[in-house]
């Protein structure tokens, strides 16, 4: 098919949206480490788990074997009111790099949260409803997830307490605004409402918080109230599960062109974004079918994969969750205020981690204000203000870009452009004023992150 007849945006049809998620595990030869009771250090059974996740998604979070879910119809509904989402060909920061690549994005941002997690929120919501639950906790660092399960909750009529991670409660507002416009509660985290929040307090005074930290806050509350769960937008493998949706969208799109990428990018927090979009693809290269480079960007003030080390830890900082292998830095590290809340998380995905550790995927870190120089590059051009930590992926697709043009290598990039950056201006604010400033921490400081992780035979680090 010849290069003129590529549209900007490629859409699927209504009836070309997927009807399945895929579920990555089926294809992995070497399957992601099980969740441990923190007790026993044996793996969490249904049962243990049934106290804090709703019952379909404990079933999805435990299934290593089934490689396509039927998604039900009700959210195929809810889905259809902002899906398929277009795939996108940035002709204009080709243009603008003076690169023979060929760059396309996947757009998540055509919903009022302004981002992909809205794909997982209604899901979990939607198995909590129809489980009777009065309502769900969770946890929210640049506000993406915690606006978009807001939006779930209301939809559905089931109550939503945030818990958000104290830096950006007090960096966004706005987007703590429209949470509450949807009708959820939401508390900077940590907090004096909950005893691991008072705990955190006591010992790290004045701390501008985590993604650990709220998480701890958000089990907390769903465990002491009668007919409320804890939901998450990130990490577990029911939310990559979830949000394969947009790599099975990316594929379908690719494929109606005859289009095959070469390199496969994605901003990388806990993983939800990062294992949504590279899903379908990496389950060719598991098959053996085909080979993409997939690349995982992460802020260097956070390097989980690029500095951490593999090993069970606990998943959240007041440790009252169970243990999960993963690339860590130790769930006491506390990253710096910086301006991509959404990847300021001490682990990665289980899954992503094993990925990583078998060597089928890359990582790299990069810079805040590197970042914000490629945003700020792609909003000129493109036409869209991109979110902070999309923005960690246009960084990378820019340097790829580049790397082509200097050796000439006409390759196929595609990024997860995850949201729009329209809440983010204070951090926009501070990188035009000059104010911005990059931390990277050194190996002091993740000392005390590591000497934490628990230590037990086997656990290796």
């Amino acid at each position: 098919m010849s290069e003129t007849k590529i549209p900007y945006k490629i859409y699927l049809e209504e009836n070309e949206m997927p009807t399945r998620w895929y579920n990555v595990r089926a294809d992995m030869k070497n399957k992601p480490a099980p969740l441990l009771n923190p007790g026993t250090l044996q793996p969490m059974t249904a049962e243990e788990l049934e106290g804090v996740f709703c019952e379909e998604l404990i079933k999805q979070e435990l299934d290593n074997d089934t490689r396509y879910i039927d998604i039900p119809q009700e959210i195929l509904d809810f889905y259809k009111m902002y899906r398929p989402a277009p795939l996108v060909r940035a002709y204009c920061l080709e243009k603008k790099l003076q690169t023979p690549a060929k760059i396309y994005y996947k757009f998540e941002g055509n919903n009022t949260s302004g981002s992909h997690k809205l794909n997982s929120a209604i899901a979990q919501a939607y198995y909590a409803k129809k489980q009777g639950l009065k309502g769900v906790t969770t946890e929210t660092g640049a506000g993406q997830w915690g606006t978009a399960l807001s939006m779930a909750c209301s939809y559905l009529d089931l109550d939503c307490k945030v818990y958000m991670v104290k830096c950006s409660y007090e960096q966004k507002p706005f987007r703590r605004e429209v949470m509450r416009t949807y009708g959820a509660s939401v508390t900077p985290s940590p907090s004096m409402d909950t005893e691991v929040g008072r705990k955190i307090l006591a010992e790290h005074p004045g701390t501008t918080g985590s993604l650990g930290c709220a998480i701890s806050e958000a089990v907390e509350a769903a465990t002491t109230r009668e007919g409320y769960r804890y939901v998450l937008g990130s990490v577990l493998n029911q939310v990559l599960l979830h949000q394969s949706i947009i790599g099975m969208e990316t594929k379908a799109a690719l494929d109606k062109y005859n289009i095959t990428p070469d390199i496969i990018i994605g901003c990388a927090g806990g993983g939800s974004n990062l294992g949504g979009l590279i899903s379908p693809f990496m389950g060719e290269k598991l098959r053996g079918e085909k080979d993409y480079q997939f690349i995982a960007v992460e802020p260097a003030s956070c390097p989980s994969l690029t500095r951490g080390v593999y090993a069970y830890d606990f998943c959240d900082t007041g440790k009252v969750c169970p243990l999960a292998k993963m690339y860590t830095l130790g769930s006491g590290f506390i990253p710096s205020a910086n301006h991509a809340g959404g990847l300021r998380y001490h682990g990665m995905s289980s899954t992503l981690s094993q990925l990583y550790d078998d060597g089928l995927m890359e990582a790299r870190s990069v810079e805040q204000t590197a970042v914000f120089a490629a945003a700020e590059e792609f909003a000129r051009v493109e036409g869209i203000l991109p979110a902070p930590e999309s923005s960690h992926a246009i960084r990378v697709a820019i340097d790829e870009a580049l790397k082509c043009k200097e050796t000439g290598e006409e390759k196929t990039i595609v990024f997860g452009l995850t949201g729009t950056g329209y809440f983010d201006m204070y951090a926009y604010e501070s990188f035009h004023d000059g104010t911005m400033k990059d931390y990277i921490p050194t190996d002091e400081d993740l000392k005390p992150g590591f000497e934490a992780i628990p230590k037990f035979p086997g656990n290796m680090m």
